[in-house]
């Protein structure tokens, strides 16, 4: 959404200037005025400077401590503890400037007359959409202790899913890095040392010591290549990736390759499951959950199903009969789960189960990736060893045989 910049008077009269994030011009006004403000000047910032305020004004601002304060603000409710008394506890003990500064902020606006969700909306890009619609509903409800904790707990999933992936690319990143590294040593340094001895020998060099010892020229000539290279790659493949045909047989690949499919699939199973879950506790109609999904979902394919399954629910059918129109994505188990849920009514308790139980099979699979492309690795590295062990010993290995002769 785009960011507003405005000049307001407060109630103290002083003129003050900010900026709010809204979906256009009106509700951004309608936003200010609910904090309290007499608005004087409204206007849209530039796309650039729309990008540059959304990452500065969130710079340094973890989702921990949102997750942390959301936590905190749970407790302090249930305690009985009122909710302007509880923000500015919490403002006060947290170590980020930044943060708290929001939360002073958020405190102000509900002193105002603002409710907690008005006032959380004019920092959206702090407090996401979930987090502020799950505060309306626990508004509503007249249960806001019990809407933080879900949207903490929410929080706290997609955390944990973005650090299983990160740990599941871990070991191959620095299996690759330090092959390659190993690799250029002995192209670069090692082999150029033992062509100057094999140059001495009066035996003929074999096919595979001259094609080594080529190769090594090469990259002693052309070592930027191997920096070049990889990032040529990488650029291609990420224009690529905005092409929508070209991303859709990207991402249909993921899904078919043998080890990344089983990370791949399961990072979208679990994201599948705990989206949907906190959308239908939110109280987001089962559309509107589908719409949000398939634009926060990155995988074309996933998506297209998705959307497959969105028009199947808006003609009627069920949850787990479109599901199971697309058995390659979603598994007998996903089905069973939510058909379940939709049977007996307590769908928001068959997610919650299935987004726990991905989310740990994912995090299996991140702690054992090593152990499974470990063979493959040793494999890899041990071929290229010895291609240029034999390489190097098989002109010695000539010679050592020209002289028993």
């Amino acid at each position: 959404m785009p960011f507003f910049t405005y000049k307001a008077i407060n109630n103290a009269g002083e003129v003050i200037t900010g900026t709010v994030e809204d979906a256009d011009i009106d509700l951004a006004y309608d936003n200010v005025a609910s904090s309290g403000l007499h608005v004087l000047k409204l206007r849209k910032s530039g796309g650039l400077a729309d990008l540059y305020l959304k990452k500065f004004r969130a710079w340094g601002i973890k989702a921990h401590a949102v997750i942390e304060f959301a936590n905190n603000l749970s407790v302090m409710l249930r305690a009985g503890v009122p909710l302007v008394t509880s923000l500015g506890d919490i403002a006060a003990t947290t170590d980020n400037t930044r943060f708290r500064d929001r939360l002073l902020d958020v405190k102000r606006t509900i002193e105002l007359g603002a409710s907690f969700s008005t006032a959380l909306s004019a920092h959206r890009d702090v407090f996401p959409e979930i987090f502020i619609n799950l505060i309306a509903v626990g508004e509503e409800t007249g249960r806001l202790d019990e809407s933080l904790s879900e949207v903490a707990l929410h929080l706290q999933r997609m955390e944990d899913l973005k650090s299983a992936m990160l740990r599941a690319m871990i070991y191959p990143m620095f299996a690759l890095l330090t092959t390659t590294g190993a690799l250029l040593f002995w192209l670069i340094y090692v082999l150029p040392k033992m062509s100057e001895l094999f140059s001495t020998m009066t035996v003929k060099l074999p096919a595979l010591t001259l094609a080594l010892i080529a190769l090594s020229g090469f990259s002693r000539e052309n070592w930027y290549l191997f920096f070049v290279v990889p990032l040529s790659i990488f650029i291609i493949f990420k224009l690529l990736s905005r092409k929508a045909a070209a991303r859709y047989y990207i991402d249909a690949a993921k899904l078919r390759m043998p080890v990344v499919k089983l990370l791949v699939s399961n990072k979208l199973l679990a994201l599948f499951s705990e989206q949907l879950r906190i959308l239908v506790t939110a109280g987001v109609t089962i559309d509107r959950s589908f719409d949000i999904m398939i634009s926060v979902i990155d995988n074309s394919v996933f998506r297209k199903a998705l959307l497959d399954i969105k028009e199947n629910i808006m003609l009627g059918g069920r949850i787990g009969e479109a599901l199971r129109r697309h058995p390659s994505l979603f598994p007998n188990l996903v089905v069973r789960m939510i058909s379940i849920g939709e049977t007996t009514g307590n769908l928001n308790e068959q997610l919650n189960y299935l987004s726990e139980y991905f989310l740990r099979k994912l995090d299996d699979i991140s702690q054992k990736m090593g152990k499974m492309l470990e063979p493959i690795i040793i494999i890899i590295i041990g071929a290229m060893f010895l291609i240029i062990i034999l390489g190097l010993l098989s002109p010695i290995y000539n010679l050592v045989s020209e002289m028993g002769k």
